[in-house]
C-alpha cells in the first residue's frame, strides 16, 4: 500500500465517525445504540488502519531495498555517474566517476563539471547543457585532478520536476582510452593490412609477370627471341598428330646451320657474332608465313617448320628465298660480313609417328650439306639413315675402344739423311678391332675429331710414345753409339681441339715428368690449319709449348697456303715437307721448285726440314743434294709395332 491509499483510508474512517456523532445529536433517544455503533464502526475502522498501516511499513521497507539497490548499483557501476543542477554543478557522483576524476565523492558534491573538461571541449559542455534534447551523445577529453587526460563518451540527459521544469542533468561517462587505443591500432593495423594487401597484390602481379616472363623464357632464345627446341617440338608434334587425321597434310622440317659462323665469331668477337645472330633470326623470320615456324637450337643452328605444304617445290623455294636473304651482307662495327648456311630436309612423306625422326633426319641432310659445301641444302633419304646409324656404331665403338685400351701405338722412323741413321719416331695411332684387326686411322680419325674422342686418344698416345722412346733410350745408349751422342726424338701429332685445351700444357709437362723423357726429345706436329685457324693466339700457344722446352714442327708443309709472310712469326723448329711433294718422280709437275723453296725457306728461318713420303733412292740423293736434314717413308720403314721397332733399333741400320 502506497501512502497516497493510506491517507484516502484515513479519510473515509474521519468521514464515518462524523456521520455517528451528526446522527447522535439529531436522534438523542438513540444515543446508547449510537454509541455501540460507533465503537464497532471504530473498531473496524482502527483494525482496517491497523492492517493498512503494515502494508505502508512493507511498502516502505521494499521502497528502501529498491532505493538501496539502486544506490548500490548507482555507486558501484563500472561508469561514471554524475547528476547536477542546472547549470552543470555536480549533486550526485558515483565512486567510479569519483576514480575517473581523481577526487573523493564527497569532495566532488558541489563542483562544476566544467573544470574537469579539456580546455578545447568546454564549449562542448555549454552546447550540451543549453539543449533540451532528451538524449545527447557526444566524445570529449576529460581532465582529472591528478592524472593524464583522456578520452571519454558522454551520454547526459535532462532532469524535470512535476511541473516539467528544467532541474538538472545526469550524466554517464565511459573511459574509451582504451577503446581509442584499440580504435587507433585498428587503424594502424588497417593501414598496414591495407598496405601488406597492396604488397601482396604488388607481389602477386610480380609473381604473374615472373611466371609469364619464366614460361617465355622456358620457349624462347634468350638472344634472339625465337622458339627454342621445347616450343619447336611442341609444334612439331601438334602438326604430326594433325598428319595422321588429315593423310594429305603435308609439312617439312628445315635444320640450318650457318656456313663459317664461327671464323666471323673468333675473328670479329661475341658480341659480333651475336648481333649476326640477331640479324640471321630476322632473316629467317621475313622469309616465313605466321602459320610457319623458325626456332634456335643453339650456338648457329636453327630449325624450321613449314606446315600445310603443297609440294616439295615449296620447301625448296622457301630454301632458296633463306640462302638468298642470308647471302645479303651484314655491317658489324664497319666491317662487311655475309653468311650462307647448309640445311637439311626432312619431308613429312616418311609418315613418321614421332617428331623427334623428323628433326634426326634434317639434322643428317644437313651434314650432308655441309660435306658439299657451303650454301647447299640436301633433302633427306633412307641412304643417309643407313649412313647415320653407321656413323653411332663408329662413334659407339670408339668409345667402347677408349674404355677397353683397344688402341695401339705404331712408330715409323725418322732418319738423318746426312748420316744415314735413325735419330727418331713419328707415333702413329692404329686400332686394333677385336672383329677387323689393324684399322688404319683415316677409317676413323675424322669422325674422332668430330665426336671430341681424338683429344682423349691423343691423350694416350703422347703417353705410350714418351714412355717408349725413353725405354729404348735407357735400353739401347749404352749399345748402340749413336744413341748415346743423339738421343731418339719422338714425334706426336696435335689436332685443333687439342691444340686449344686448356689442360694441354699442363697434361704435356705431367707426361714428361711421369715418363723421365727430357722436354728436347719431344717434337709436336701441328698442322698448318691449326696455326692459320687460331691466328694470334696460335702463337702465343707456340711460344708457351716452347718454354717447356719441347720442339715444334708444321706438319704437311705447303698444303695449307699459310701466309709465308707471317711463318717468320711462328717460334718452330722444323718444316714438314708433305708426301705428295716428294713420293713418286720428285722432279714431275714442279715438285723439285716447290721442295727446293721450302727448304731455302726453312734454312732461311733458322729451322729444320724432313721430307715425307720417301720411297725411292733418287728421292733421297735429290733431297740429300738440296740440304734436306731428315726423311721418312716407306724406303726405310713402314710403321713398326713397338717390338718390330725395338728389333730395327738394335739393328742399327744405314741408308
Amino acid at each position: 500500500m502506497d501512502v497516497d491509499n493510506f491517507s484516502q483510508q484515513i479519510e473515509e474512517l474521519r468521514s464515518r465517525v462524523r456521520g455517528i456523532w451528526q446522527r447522535t445529536a439529531t436522534q438523542p433517544n438513540s444515543q446508547h445504540e449510537l454509541i455501540i455503533e460507533a465503537f464497532d464502526e471504530l473498531q473496524m475502522a482502527v483494525e482496517e488502519l491497523l492492517a493498512a498501516s503494515e502494508e505502508l511499513e512493507v511498502t516502505r521497507a521494499g521502497a528502501e531495498r529498491e532505493r538501496q539497490r539502486y544506490q548500490e548499483l548507482f555507486d558501484f557501476a563500472p561508469d561514471g555517474y554524475l547528476v547536477t543542477n542546472s547549470v552543470g554543478k555536480i549533486l550526485e557522483a558515483n565512486y567510479a566517476a569519483a576514480i575517473m576524476l581523481s577526487m573523493r565523492q564527497k569532495y566532488l558534491i558541489g563542483k562544476p563539471l566544467i573544470v574537469f573538461l579539456a580546455q578545447q571541449d568546454r564549449q562542448i559542455f555549454r552546447s550540451l547543457i543549453n539543449n533540451l534534447q532528451q538524449i545527447q551523445d557526444c566524445i570529449i577529453e576529460l581532465k582529472p585532478r591528478l592524472g593524464i587526460p583522456f578520452p571519454a563518451s558522454i551520454r547526459v540527459s535532462p532532469v524535470y520536476d512535476s511541473q516539467e521544469k528544467l532541474i538538472g542533468w545526469r550524466w554517464l561517462l565511459r573511459n574509451i582510452s582504451e577503446a581509442k587505443q584499440a580504435e587507433e591500432r585498428v587503424a594502424k593495423r588497417t593501414v598496414e593490412l591495407a598496405k601488406a594487401n597492396q604488397q601482396l597484390l604488388d607481389e602477386i602481379t610480380e609473381h604473374k609477370r615472373a611466371k609469364s616472363q619464366l614460361l617465355h623464357l622456358a620457349f624462347h632464345d634468350i638472344l634472339t627471341g625465337l622458339p627454342n627446341r621445347a616450343l619447336f617440338m611442341n609444334r612439331l608434334e601438334d602438326a604430326v598428330n594433325f598428319s595422321k587425321r588429315h593423310p594429305d597434310y603435308l609439312f617439312a622440317v628445315l635444320f640450318l646451320d650457318l656456313d663459317r659462323f664461327k671464323v666471323i665469331n673468333d675473328s670479329l668477337g661475341h658480341t659480333f657474332g651475336d648481333q649476326l645472330l640477331l640479324t640471321v633470326a630476322q632473316r629467317l623470320q621475313e622469309c616465313l608465313r605466321s602459320t610457319d615456324m623458325a626456332a634456335r637450337l643453339g650456338g648457329d643452328e636453327f630449325i624450321i617448320l613449314l606446315v600445310g605444304i603443297r609440294d616439295v617445290l615449296e620447301v625448296v623455294g622457301v630454301v632458296e628465298r633463306i640462302q638468298k636473304n642470308l647471302a645479303l651482307r651484314v655491317v658489324l662495327d664497319g666491317h662487311e660480313v655475309s653468311t650462307t648456311a647448309s640445311i637439311g630436309i626432312a619431308l613429312s612423306t616418311t609418315g613418321y609417328k614421332q617428331p623427334e625422326d623428323y628433326l634426326r633426319d634434317a639434322d643428317i641432310a644437313m651434314y650432308r650439306a655441309k660435306a658439299q659445301g657451303r650454301a647447299c641444302y640436301e633433302i633427306f633419304n633412307t641412304d643417309m639413315h643407313i649412313q647415320a646409324m653407321a656413323h653411332l656404331e663408329l662413334v659407339n665403338e670408339l668409345r667402347r675402344a677408349i674404355e677397353l685400351q683397344e688402341f695401339r701405338v705404331y712408330y715409323q722412323p725418322i732418319v738423318s739423311l746426312s748420316r744415314g741413321r735413325i735419330t727418331g719416331f713419328e707415333a702413329l695411332v692404329r686400332w686394333l678391332h677385336p672383329k677387323h684387326g689393324i684399322v688404319l686411322p683415316e677409317y676413323f680419325i675424322s669422325t674422332a675429331k668430330e665426336t671430341g674422342l681424338m683429344n682423349l686418344i691423343e691423350q694416350w698416345l703422347l703417353h705410350e710414345a714418351c714412355g717408349q722412346i725413353q725405354q729404348w733410350q735407357e735400353q739401347f745408349s749404352s749399345s748402340c753409339g749413336d744413341l748415346s751422342k743423339c738421343p731418339l726424338t719422338i714425334s706426336v701429332n696435335l689436332c685443333t681441339t687439342r691444340f686449344n685445351e686448356e689442360n694441354l700444357l699442363p697434361h704435356i709437362n705431367k707426361v714428361l715428368q711421369d715418363t723421365g723423357l727430357p722436354a728436347p726429345n719431344l717434337t709436336l706436329e701441328i698442322t698448318e690449319g691449326v696455326i692459320m685457324e687460331n691466328n694470334d693466339k696460335a702463337i702465343i700457344r707456340l711460344k708457351q709449348l716452347r718454354n717447356l722446352g719441347i720442339k715444334l714442327a708444321i706438319d704437311d708443309f705447303g698444303t695449307g697456303y699459310s701466309s709465308l709472310g707471317r711463318l717468320h712469326h711462328f717460334p718452330i723448329n722444323q718444316l714438314k715437307i708433305d708426301r705428295s711433294f716428294v713420293n713418286g718422280s720428285i722432279f714431275d709437275d714442279g715438285n723439285l721448285d716447290i721442295v727446293q723453296t721450302i727448304i731455302t725457306l726453312a734454312h732461311k728461318l733458322g729451322v729444320d726440314v724432313t721430307a715425307e713420303g720417301i720411297e725411292t733412292e733418287e728421292q733421297v740423293a735429290m733431297l740429300r743434294k738440296l740440304k734436306c736434314e731428315y726423311g721418312q717413308g716407306y724406303l726405310f720403314s713402314h710403321p713398326l709395332d713397338s717390338s718390330q721397332a725395338t728389333a730395327l733399333i738394335m739393328a742399327n741400320p744405314q741408308w
